[in-house]
């Protein structure tokens, strides 16, 4: 299993990445400040709220088996944003 610190720093790229994403898609269409975009930005910033409370969060049974679903849930949300912008895009 990878550090507790890893995992974040994941869960902050990824999902930083996919908010840089929805700007850039914003800027190339000019689409400024548009309520999709709006609300995949607000989705993404929940969706790291939520992960990195899992992950502070201390009282578990099984630590490392935890981990591992917050990692999973990070892939699985993730997808869903990108799933979103692309078809924004098309």
């Amino acid at each position: 299993m990878a550090s507790i610190k890893d995992l974040k720093k994941d869960i902050n790229y990824v999902l930083g990445d996919i908010i840089e994403a929805v700007y850039l898609w914003e800027a190339a269409t000019n689409n400024l400040d548009s309520k999709e975009g709006s609300a995949l930005i607000d989705s993404a910033i929940e969706a790291f709220d939520s992960l990195i409370a899992q992950v502070n969060e201390k009282k578990v049974d099984n630590r490392p088996a935890h981990l591992k679903s917050v990692k999973k849930e990070l892939e699985t949300k993730a997808t869903e944003l990108v799933t979103s912008l692309n078809k924004l895009s098309a």
